[in-house]
């Protein structure tokens, strides 16, 4: 199989990295961050006219991109920027499980996604779903020609600034079961919604958001009633090739300033690099990450491939990410001794990016216990 990207996908990266390189240095990013919104809306539009947005969609939704190895290509290239702008959000969770399920008139949102004009995000996990996609309590019921949700949500991200949320909630069936989630579009002004914002540790933004008694109406509903846990399936698995991708371009960066600065600090009057010990220590990180990139490499080529295949793959990008982003974590800073944990080096930024990652989606030990058992179907 010939993993060489595409013209095409090669143009978008080199574009992508020269306006990250140009427009988007560390000092950007983190007074973005500082932001009250958490992202810039300035920002969110420029890439959005670069076509960014729009390669995470297929054509016949309004992109022109949509496949396994677009999404690496963006998300690696977001990640060695540190972007915060709300990708995973907005276009890979909500967007994904709109095209998965909706109808026409509810796929009339994809424009304004790709465009940067409306920011979505997908509103699933909960206090205690411990990464299990099927295990939802926030209840739907029918009432009249409406649906009343309740309920609650965490760590939904940009939650306090996404103007539609895509929300799972039970319909039929116990806590854990498989059939009974359904999915429904939520207007963030919707009555009976409330929320909690903070900022996150990574430098995004999440919120906690409540249901009580939310009235929506019958169009709200996304796709089948009972049937949404495929969707979510599909739209978190495109997210976990995001992140592993997004990883990957971090762990490039912060390998390469660890380089650097082996290359360029002296102890004894000679460079720290050229000491034995610490050159082992550096192979051994570069093996670790050319890992990591055939992981995610595996995963972008299994993505429209059959169930056990496709989650096979993404479970393994995730588990093996997990555990070689905070390796590279670790050592990059411990190569940099005392100065690796300092706030003005972006390499304790790149650190916390990286461990934070593990935790999105499903963490390394999830991800192993996940990969074992549909290796046993």
């Amino acid at each position: 199989m010939n993993f060489a990207h595409t013209e095409d996908r090669r143009m978008l990266a080199d574009s992508l990295d020269r306006y990250v390189a140009e427009q988007y240095s560390f000092d950007t990013r983190m007074a973005i961050a500082a932001s009250p919104k958490g992202f810039s809306t300035q920002r969110w539009a420029q890439f959005a006219e670069l076509g960014v947005i729009g390669a995470l969609f297929d054509e016949a939704h309004g992109g022109y991109g949509g496949a396994g190895f677009d999404i690496a290509v963006v998300f690696e290239a977001l990640g060695r920027g540190l972007v915060v702008e709300p990708f995973l959000a907005s276009a890979i969770l909500a967007g994904s499980a709109l095209v998965h399920a909706g109808d026409e008139a509810q796929r009339a949102l994809l424009p304004d996604i790709i465009d940067g004009a409306v920011v979505t995000t997908l509103a699933h996990e909960e206090p205690e779903s411990h990464y299990e996609t099927a295990r939802v309590q926030t209840t739907a019921r029918r009432s009249g020609e409406s649906w009343v949700l309740d309920g609650h949500k965490a760590v939904v991200p940009v939650g306090d600034q996404a103007q539609v949320l895509i929300v799972s909630a039970r319909t039929s069936g116990q806590v854990d079961d498989h059939d009974g989630i359904s999915l429904f579009i939520v207007p963030a002004d919707a009555p009976g919604l409330s929320l909690r914002s903070y900022p996150t540790i990574d430098g995004g933004r999440a919120a906690d958001v409540n249901f009580k008694q939310t009235i929506l109406p019958a169009s709200a509903l996304l796709g089948t009633k009972g049937q949404g846990l495929a969707t979510l399936e599909h739209a978190i698995g495109r997210g976990v090739l995001a992140l592993c991708a997004e990883a990957l371009g971090a762990m490039e960066v912060a390998k390469q300033s660890t380089i650097d600065y082996l290359q360029t600090r002296k102890q004894f009057g000679v460079p720290i690099g050229s000491f034995q010990a610490l050159q082992h220590r550096m192979a051994d990180l570069l093996l670790e990450i050319e890992q990591a990139r055939s992981a995610v490499i595996n995963a972008a080529a299994a993505l429209d491939a059959e169930r056990i295949t496709r989650e096979r793959a993404l479970s393994a990008a995730k588990y093996s990410i997990g555990r070689i982003g905070t390796l590279v974590a670790e050592e990059c800073i411990q190569l940099h001794g005392g100065i690796g944990m300092t706030w003005e080096l972006p390499l304790a930024h790149y650190a916390k990016r990286l461990v934070m990652i593990d935790h999105q989606l499903g963490d390394e030990d999830h991800h192993l216990a996940r990969f074992i058992a549909l290796s046993q179907r």
